[in-house]
């Protein structure tokens, strides 16, 4: 679990600006849950990183916001019972996060004309159904 992680192509984050800390879980798990920090807390400065290229960076920025406190995002597992996999849970959910913040926006939509034919089907039922109402008044009911 050492070493540089990659978010998307030849990007990765390196060991180094990753920071842990780790506590004991909530709920329930017996006597083992008392003694054991298996809760994994990730941070990683998005605001002061030098591994993602700066338009990354200022997507990313744009796009966690709203999660983002003082520039540094946090990440936290505490699903599984054991602080590896914890670890490895953080880190894979913080890989994705980067990846789709990082994520070049969609192409615009172009505006297309709509089809005569539909158009004119529309009215069509438009004028069918306009009828059958129009047929169910009482005035010729005599």
């Amino acid at each position: 679990m050492s070493g540089p992680y990659v978010i998307r192509g030849s990007v990765a984050l390196p060991e180094s600006e990753l920071t842990w800390s780790f506590s004991r879980s909530s709920g329930p798990g017996g006597q083992h849950v008392n003694t054991s920090d298996s809760k994994a807390e990730l941070r990683f400065d998005l605001a002061a990183t030098g591994s993602l290229p700066e338009v990354w960076k200022q997507r990313a920025l744009a796009h966690l916001a709203g999660r983002l406190v003082d520039g540094v995002v946090v990440v936290r597992s505490s699903e599984h019972r054991s602080q590896w996999r914890n670890r490895e849970a953080a880190l894979v959910r913080l890989a994705a996060l980067l990846a789709e913040a990082t994520a070049p926006p969609p192409r615009p939509r172009r505006a297309t004309r709509i089809p005569r034919g539909i158009n004119e089907r529309r009215l069509r039922q438009k004028k069918q159904r306009s009828d059958t109402k129009r047929g169910r008044s009482g005035r010729d009911w005599g």
